[in-house]
């Protein structure tokens, strides 16, 4: 084997054939291929190219034929050639092989500059020692067999003082000469596939030890032009994730097309993982090689009555695709909060009381965790985090408008508002649309696409509103929440803690503000005792002197609301009974209408009284909502009463506000608390 240095070239005969050391090239060098893991090592990146010759004859001097095989042959030292060698033709059947390099700068060479070509160890004959030298050089062919023979070893002739004129020119180069064989190192994974990419030697390490062997198809296009021409780019492809996300509502072909990848982690709600597996996808099929199980929101996951497609699911996997070296990873903001149970249940025989330790047992039952899990716990005994804020307001039940508006209109910002019921969301969603208030919803009847839509469109603005159920609970991260509302007090005081938890996350402050009336006093009884609060929740000030003028709007946007949603159920009614009768090709008469077939007349009256009051209201929003009075009780100059002025625009939030009542309250401590009714006695 011979390497060859690119910026020279073999010298030409007369006879036009090339010609190297000792032999006279006949045919042409064909490219071979290569395993790019033989370059793992990094010892052959000046490598160009490695071809194979196997049409040659072997040339030998005349005058010296020792000087090809001499006694450094054996050793496999550098040795120059004479351009000046006569040829003898001869046949071979064994291919010779040769790798083009660049010259390194490592190489020190003395003589003349012509001396290019140089001799390789061949680590398969080296390991055989040094006595292996050849038997005949001038043989005609040269063949695996007679290429290497064992001879007893000369000793050196120490009368001879010099070198042939072949060997006077002998280039020195290093002991240890890089060969094409790579190198035995503990690597994680070959990263040769990356070398042309122009990424950084230690970057290269890195993806070795963390056993990527190959750029995905956008890499392998996107960082030669990027780390090598310093280009911009624009680049357009899938996700290189081997990550699948199952969830209801989305496309469950789409779905199936994730699992065909086998992915290494599925990200699913049970409802439609347990789908796809009862539908036996392959990916799905053999579940004992699941090495982790992750259940997240595990509290509310297992309750009794809620996600029967997990509790199949975790019994199969406790029994029949039981694997026992799988590791289970439980989570929940609430996994040791214990609350009372209904004193029904509780008068019941046989009846435990639960306690955090009797909670985690049945969950671990559940589960199918067996053993002893290591249990870690940083929740406070108020279940919410230091830096939520939590605050309330005492009203009656239809005042609770009045003060999400004030709210809503006094402390702009990124609010989430829950309700209990999705006709609840639906009722405020109208309502504060004709305030001019566009608020998103998020309801569990609404399909899975326009959720993520709303999602997306409030964690985009910064001053939005969403109306939700408790789908919206738990789960979501939605960054820089500043206000989460009750508009109707939870049930539960799980609710209440991941309600809360969707503001004043990492670290950052939140407010959680509850509009208790009289059918929420029970449940805020129950909260408050269940997360023990050491003090009683602060009331939320309120500047009464706007809430006239509140109240008056949310008059006239009540009426537009109500008649706005019973005449387009009327109309939805109306359509969908004038369809179904053309289907049944039967007549309809007026009492199957929904409200009776109104005649024109009356259709206009209507009209005519729903432009009164959308005018009466536009002019209402046309006018600042907080102002302040002159304080001159005299007209003006002009004849005509002062007029309002908006009150000058302050920073000031939501929190800084109730912050500030607090400093006031300890200062003063016999000073009463802002007006707000207070709901009867009766109510509980």
């Amino acid at each position: 084997m011979k390497l060859k240095d690119t910026k020279s070239r073999p010298k030409q005969s007369s006879c036009g054939k090339f010609q190297t050391k000792g032999i006279k090239v006949v045919g042409k060098w064909k490219e071979v291929k290569i395993d790019p893991n033989m370059f793992a090592d990094g010892q052959m990146d000046d490598l160009v190219c490695f071809e194979e010759l196997t049409d040659y004859q072997l040339v030998s001097p005349a005058k010296n034929p020792s000087s090809l095989f001499s006694k450094e042959a054996p050793k496999r030292k550098a040795q120059a050639v004479s351009e000046e060698e006569e040829e003898e033709e001869g046949k071979s059947s064994s291919p010779k092989k040769k790798i083009k390099l660049k010259k390194s700068k490592n190489v020190a060479t003395e003589g003349t500059s012509t001396q290019k070509e140089f001799e390789v160890k061949d680590p398969e004959l080296e390991a055989q020692g040094d006595d292996m030298v050849c038997d005949d050089p001038e043989a005609g062919e040269m063949t695996s067999e007679n290429l290497v023979q064992t001879a007893p070893k000369k000793k050196k002739n120490k009368g001879k003082k010099g070198l042939e004129p072949s060997q006077s020119t002998a280039a020195k180069v290093p002991k240890k000469a890089k060969t094409w064989i790579p190198e035995v190192h503990d690597q994680k994974a070959d990263v040769s596939a990356w070398k042309d990419l122009f990424v950084p030697r230690p970057v290269l390490r890195a993806l070795s030890f963390l056993g990527f062997s190959a750029p995905t198809p956008i890499q392998a296009l996107t960082l030669a032009p990027a780390i090598r021409d310093k280009l911009d780019i624009l680049g357009a492809a899938e996700t290189g994730i081997k990550t699948a996300i199952l969830v209801g509502g989305m496309s469950t072909q789409k779905q199936q097309r994730m699992l065909n990848r086998r992915p290494e982690i599925v990200v699913a709600t049970p409802g439609r993982l347990w789908e796809l597996i009862k539908e036996k996808h392959y990916h799905l099929r053999n579940l004992r090689q699941l090495r982790c199980l992750v259940v997240d929101e595990a509290d509310r996951m297992v309750e009794k009555g809620h996600f029967a497609e997990l509790s199949q699911l975790l019994e199969m996997l406790n029994d029949s695709q039981y694997n026992p070296k799988r590791q289970t990873l439980v989570f929940s903001a609430t996994l040791t909060l214990v609350h009372q149970a209904p004193a029904r249940i509780l008068h019941k025989k046989h009846t435990k009381k639960m306690d955090k330790t009797a909670k985690l047992d049945l969950l671990m039952q559940k589960i199918g965790m067996r053993g002893k899990p290591k249990v870690i716990d940083l929740t406070r005994n108020e279940a919410t985090v230091e830096t939520l804020t939590e605050t309330k307001i005492h009203c009656e039940t239809d005042e609770k408008d009045f003060y999400l508006y004030y709210f809503l209109m006094q402390y702009p910002g990124r609010s989430l508002v829950f309700a209990n019921s999705i006709s609840c969301i639906k009722r405020l969603s109208g309502l504060l649309k004709v305030l001019d208030i566009m608020p998103l919803t998020l309801h569990a009847c609404m399909h899975q696409k326009q959720r993520l839509r709303n999602l997306e469109q409030f964690a985009r603005l910064e001053d939005c509103v969403l109306l939700a159920t408790d789908v919206a609970a738990r789960g979501l991260d939605i960054p820089k929440v500043q206000h989460v509302i009750h508009y109707q007090v939870p049930r539960t005081s799980e609710i209440y803690v991941h309600r809360s938890g969707r503001t004043a996350r990492a670290t950052n402050e939140g407010l959680s503000l509850m509009l208790i009336g009289p059918e929420d006093v029970i449940n805020f009884k129950k909260i408050y005792k269940t997360l023990k609060k050491d003090e009683d929740i602060p009331l939320f000030p309120v500047q009464t002197k706007y809430m006239d003028v509140v109240k008056e709007r949310i008059r006239l946007a009540r009426q537009i609301e109500k008649s706005e949603y019973r005449n387009f159920q009327a109309c939805l009614h109306n359509s969908w009974i004038e369809q179904a009768a053309a289907a049944l090709e039967i007549e309809l008469e007026e009492d199957m209408y929904k409200g009776g077939k109104a005649d024109q007349q009356e259709e206009r009256r209507r009209q005519k009284q729903m432009k009164v009051l959308k005018k009466e209201l536009r002019h209402l929003l046309s006018q600042p909502l907080f102002t302040e009075s002159q304080k001159t009780k005299y007209p003006t100059q002009s004849g005509k009463p002062p007029l309002l002025v908006s009150a000058p625009s302050k920073s000031e939030s939501a929190l800084s506000c109730l912050s500030k009542q607090k400093k006031k309250k300890t200062k003063k401590p016999k000073e009463p608390q802002p007006e707000q009714p207070q709901p009867s006695t009766s109510a509980n």
